[in-house]
């Protein structure tokens, strides 16, 4: 799964049109058109022709999506006093785009690790709360463990059922 099918499950599942997922990427701090995000939320094929029409979608814009995206459903929030203007960039590598992905949908959604759970369980995937917890921790704690394609894929299966049920 890549950054632009991760997109796209995230847009179907929480119903944002296209004038939203512009307003979500200026929050977050990138500036991007109508057709830019056309482009973004292209399936992509193996055909040379297709890949043309497709933007690729770069950890870098996915973050800031993601902040965005916290930020449209939360509010924006002040900094304190010593405090950075804004989040530090989280995705660093592949190998956690989808530990991050759940981690800030979670915090845009205010979304508890029951929520959490029942979400997955929706999907078809029952994972204890020790699983769930290990896959939220930071990269680098001793019990973190990387989240593999198919629960982000159920996680975002999930949250369809919930959010457009």
């Amino acid at each position: 799964m890549n950054n632009n099918d991760r997109l796209i499950r995230l847009r179907y599942a929480l119903n944002l049109s296209n004038t939203a997922m512009v307003d979500i990427f200026k929050l977050g701090g990138v500036e991007v058109t109508k057709e830019d995000v056309l482009q973004l939320l292209t399936k992509s094929n193996d055909d040379e022709a297709e890949n043309e029409l497709q933007m690729k979608c770069t950890n870098q814009m996915l973050d800031s999506f993601l902040n965005g995206l916290i930020i449209y459903k939360r509010g924006k929030q002040d900094p304190k006093p010593g405090q950075p203007q804004g989040p530090a960039a989280s995705i660093m590598t592949n190998e956690n785009v989808n530990n991050i992905l759940l981690k800030k949908v979670k915090i845009a959604l205010a979304l508890t690790g029951e929520d959490m759970l029942e979400i997955l369980e929706d999907a078809g995937v029952i994972i204890s709360k020790g699983e769930l917890s290990a896959v939220l921790r930071k990269e680098g704690h001793k019990n973190y463990k990387p989240c593999l394609d198919r629960y982000a894929r159920n996680f975002l299966k999930g949250l369809a059922i919930k959010y457009r049920a």
